[in-house]
C-alpha cells in the first residue's frame, strides 16, 4: 500500500526495485533490438552492393538512411523516457527522504557499514 505522495512503506521497498529494474531492462531490450535491427539492415545492404549498380544502389543506401535515421529517433525517445522515470524517481526519493529523514539516515548507515566491510576484506 502506498501513500498520497506516492512514496512506499518500507514493505513495498522490494516490489518498488523490482518495478524499476524492469523498467530499466525493459529500455535496454528495446535498444538492444534496435541496434540489432540496425546491424541486420547493414549486413543486408553490404550483401545487396556486391550486385546492386546505379539507381538500385542509390535506393539501397537511402533505405539504409532511414534506417539510421528511424534507430536515432527511437534511440533518443527512449533516452527521454528514461530521463523521466530517473526524474521521477529522484522527486520521490526526494519526498521519502523529507518525510521520513530518520528511516532515510539509518539506510544510509547501514548501506556505509557494509561498504566498510567489503572494503575492508579486499585490504
Amino acid at each position: 500500500m502506498k501513500n498520497e505522495m506516492n512514496i512506499p512503506k518500507s514493505s513495498d521497498k522490494g516490489s518498488t526495485m523490482s518495478a524499476l529494474a524492469a523498467k530499466t531492462n525493459g529500455g535496454q531490450s528495446k535498444i538492444s533490438q534496435e541496434f540489432h535491427n540496425l546491424l541486420v539492415d547493414i549486413e543486408d545492404l553490404i550483401k545487396a552492393t556486391a550486385t546492386l549498380t546505379g539507381d538500385d544502389l542509390a535506393l539501397a543506401t537511402a533505405k539504409l538512411s532511414e534506417r539510421v535515421a528511424a534507430a536515432k529517433d527511437s534511440v533518443t525517445e527512449m533516452g527521454d523516457e528514461i530521463v523521466a522515470q530517473t526524474r521521477n524517481i529522484a522527486a520521490d526519493t526526494n519526498k521519502y527522504v523529507h518525510k521520513q529523514p530518520w528511516e532515510a539516515v539509518g539506510a544510509g548507515m547501514v548501506v556505509a557499514f557494509l561498504l566498510g566491510l567489503v572494503f575492508a576484506r579486499r585490504n
